[in-house]
């Protein structure tokens, strides 16, 4: 073998040792899209600290979902604006969310965001859910109708306390 090939041989070796070790370096487990979610995140933090981040923000996320998540989505908003007016609306991590001051008690983690089989209606710690040992805070949402609105007022009020 002439030296020339063997050196040819080393280069690529090395790119592809070089190539797998990048792949690996990148292989963190989280996907594409959990990474958007990061990126929007912090974004959204320094929006809202700087007072930014507001309704319309929500209003804009909602119009830009499908076909399937943004009726449930905008059943969801207007629910919280007939029953709990005094909720402070915003982005969290991309999606609409409701809360008191700073906090986020609830929002909707609409299907396409992540490409999944339906949204979620998920309510964080400070939400007063409690009920025993043991007690439900995230649930599906397949589709918006008097009896989803009916279930998620119940829930909705329950966790404002």
């Amino acid at each position: 073998m002439t030296e020339k090939k063997t050196a040819q041989k080393k280069t690529a070796a090395g790119k592809n040792t070089s190539a797998k070790k990048a792949a690996a370096a990148d292989d963190t487990g989280i996907s594409a899209e959990e990474r958007a979610a990061m990126k929007q995140m912090v974004a959204e933090r320094k929006r809202t600290a700087a007072g930014k981040n507001t309704e319309q923000d929500v209003l804009d996320a909602i119009a830009a979902m499908d076909d399937h998540d943004r009726p449930i989505a905008e059943g969801l908003h207007t629910l919280v604006k007939e029953i709990a007016p005094d909720l402070n609306c915003r982005t969290w991590y991309g999606f609409p969310a409701y809360g008191e001051g700073k906090e986020v008690l609830f929002f909707y983690q609409f299907a396409g965001k992540f490409n999944t089989r339906y949204g979620t209606l998920g309510f964080n710690d400070k939400a007063r859910l409690d009920d025993g040992d043991m007690w439900p805070v995230t649930f599906a949402l397949t589709q918006w109708n008097d009896a989803v609105e009916k279930k998620v007022t119940q829930l909705i009020t329950r966790a404002l306390g």
